[in-house]
């Protein structure tokens, strides 16, 4: 096996040893991994520099990864179902969201109301992040160090910066991460380029206008972890800086990480951790950054160890959209999400197809085919990921001409009507990352429901064979998915309403980047060619999307919810997009008041009567989801309560509300 060591840094009883249900309680343990990998193992062979890692005496190269365990403290108590979390940016976040805590991040989270742990399941996270700071709440990679002393051209890195307020200096990394420094700080090949826009023409800034430096009490001191500009970075711009640096940390050993704690917690965890118990199945989870970790993943063909063991029977990959992302080449930052470079290459469906824009021929699951390794795998995405440029390839032609025929070992589900993150109430426009700011106040639709389904489904699916329902999301052959400018232009004809410029909207394109680019050695910027097809939901009278499963916020609405969101005029650039954020757009309640506004949208008084026929209309439909397999029994009162709650807070929003009607 892989790991050699576990250091135990802490054990207790999990939320003070409160019993769940028949799985009794809970206890948390808490350490470090340490992992001794051949880099000359075929299972290894696909990441990025592992042959030029130093080894030890028996040739393995070695690495140390955080690792958190919440397992049942009788383990034959437990359902024998492993869930491993790869910790978004660092953060345990795998309990709060499927046991809808609504805490943040912390050492040990609340239980919520217990979903995960009332069903037996042992929740693991692992530390994947090489640039993570690590401490007690943040879980992150020691990594091994390429040696990359010997090569004539190492290559450069990029970072870029898409700053929401007017600033001097800026940290060489993507988010809040361990930068990599400049090698130099007089560098003369360094770049730094700028653009008006996402998909825009790059300009130079020259030279002698910014340097690598820091602004501090002290004045402008130079820094190899910083890099300052004359005047500030502009909010709105989309600035990258391309250096050179002497650091080569092996990102893939992340994923190598996420490979081999299933393997270890299945078959090997006796040796350091006694009393584990059995694992029937394990379960592998990601979010955003790392929902495209385990696309990465995949891609590669890495679900079968040293040994040859099956890591994963089922992944669950939740808001990645069609992309991968920065986890396995030189340089690689993590947390890099919209720069173009492997991540955003083809392919980008399950099925293995000829790509008329690259030329290349390629499928996400072909290696995982060839090597009888396939699990089961649930793609769940939200409106957010379609309206950044990708999703829909997952399940279309790279052209956008035809939908393509999905796996038999995969479901695609889309989330209508929602933003990247589950909505909350109160509404607000603010606390998005980075400072990010919306024109209009954010979603509040709560596709947790959604969410909690969809791992039941696939644990289902894989430990009892029971057939999932079936994928539900855009399609060409019914007219629900549509070029985006079609959906702006029905928002267009809303007053007060902002929309994004179609000529500025973000896109996918063919990137060559550059000779060494299968080594995972790239040049910046890298050439951009032709763009895919994005599509997206179509939307019916009221502005809510019809492709997908629907709750009852968009199918019962008392509001128009979207994926998309344009950029505060405070925060710059306000005919762009804000990442991930979608709307909420409340209708008016009263005739009165939608003439007043000159709102097309009919009033909730005339649509409903009352909130006692409302709350009849959106249990009809909760149950029906339910009927459907797309909520879970145990949750149809939290989707009826979540709809009520909204319906009620559209109401607060006025000074007459709406009769309440028969319960």
């Amino acid at each position: 096996m892989s790991v050699i060591n576990f250091e135990q840094t802490r054990r207790f009883p999990y939320a003070d040893g409160i019993s769940f249900s028949d799985t009794g309680a809970y206890e948390q343990i808490d350490g470090v991994l340490t992992f001794a990998v051949d880099p000359n193992s075929p299972a290894n062979r696909h990441i990025v520099d592992l042959n030029l890692a130093p080894t030890d005496e028996s040739g393995k190269v070695r690495f140390r990864a955080d690792l958190s365990i919440v397992r049942p403290v009788n383990p034959e108590l437990g359902s024998r179902t492993l869930l491993v979390e790869l910790p978004n940016r660092g953060r345990r976040r795998v309990i709060d969201t499927f046991n809808i805590t609504g805490a943040d991040a912390t050492t040990s989270p609340p239980p919520g109301d217990g979903f995960l742990f009332k069903r037996g399941y042992t929740v693991a996270s692992i530390g994947w992040q090489w640039d993570v700071y690590q401490d007690d709440i943040l879980m992150g990679l020691e990594p091994p160090m390429a040696d990359i002393s010997g090569e004539p051209d190492p290559g450069q890195t990029v970072v870029e910066i898409r700053p929401n307020q007017r600033a001097t200096t800026w940290l060489l990394a993507d988010r809040i991460h361990r930068p990599l420094a400049a090698a130099n700080l007089e560098d003369p090949n360094a770049v730094l380029y700028v653009r008006e826009f996402e998909d825009g023409p790059t300009e130079n800034v020259p030279r002698d206008q910014w340097r690598f430096a820091q602004e501090t009490s002290d004045g402008v001191m130079p820094s190899s972890e910083h890099i300052y500009l004359e005047g500030g970075f502009e909010p709105g711009r989309y600035y990258q800086v391309v250096y050179s640096t002497s650091e080569a940390p092996i990102a893939g050993a992340g994923l190598i990480a996420f490979r081999d704690v299933a393997t270890f917690l299945r078959h090997d965890s006796e040796a350091f951790l006694p009393g584990m118990g059995k694992i029937d199945q394990a379960i592998g989870y990601g979010v955003s950054q790392t929902g495209r970790m385990i696309r990465h993943f995949m891609h590669l063909g890495l679900n079968l160890d040293e040994q040859g063991r099956k890591a994963y029977d089922g992944l669950l990959p939740h808001v990645a959209g069609a992309r991968m992302g920065s986890f396995n080449h030189r340089y690689a930052q993590p947390s890099n999400q919209s720069y173009p470079n492997w991540g955003h290459m083809f392919p980008f469906a399950d099925t293995e197809l000829a790509d008329p824009l690259s030329g290349r021929r390629d499928g996400l699951l072909t290696r995982l085919h060839e090597q009888d390794a396939m699990p089961k795998v649930f793609y769940t995405n939200s409106s957010a990921e379609f309206w950044r440029g990708d999703c829909s390839l997952m399940t279309t032609d790279p052209q956008g001409r035809a939908d393509l025929e999905p796996d038999p070992n995969t479901r695609s589900y889309h989330f209508a009507g929602t933003q990247h993150g589950p909505g909350t109430i109160p509404q607000t426009s603010e606390g998005a990352p980075e400072g990010a700011k919306g024109a209009h106040a954010f979603n509040v639709v709560d596709y947790s429901p959604l969410l909690r389904a969809a791992l039941v489904n696939l644990v289902d699916w894989i430990s009892d064979g029971k057939e999932p329902p079936p994928s539900k999301h855009p399609r060409m052959d019914d007219g629900s998915a549509v070029d985006r400018s079609a959906v702006i232009d029905t928002f267009k004809r809303l007053p007060e309403q902002a929309t994004p410029d179609p000529s500025k909207l973000w896109v996918i394109r063919t990137i060559d980047l550059g000779p060494r680019a299968d080594e995972g050695v790239g040049i910046y910027p890298p050439v951009e060619g032709d763009a895919y097809q994005c599509l997206v939901s179509a939307v019916d009278d009221d502005g809510n999307e019809i492709g997908g499963v629907r709750l009852p916020d968009v199918s019962v609405p008392v509001a128009t919810h979207s994926g998309w969101n344009t950029r505060s005029p405070e925060t710059g650039a306000p005919d762009q997009q804000i990442p991930m954020q979608g709307f909420t757009r409340w209708f008016p309640l009263t005739e009165q008041q939608r003439l007043a506004n000159k709102d097309p949208h009919r009033s909730v008084e005339e649509r409903y009567e009352s909130r006692g026929r409302y709350e009849q209309l959106v249990r009809a439909e909760a149950e029906q989801l339910v009927k459907d397999g797309y909520v879970l029994e145990e949750d149809l009162e939290l989707v009826v309560e979540n709809a009520l709650a909204r319906f009620d807070y559209a109401q607060s929003l006025v000074s007459e509300p709406l009769p309440a009607g028969d319960d």
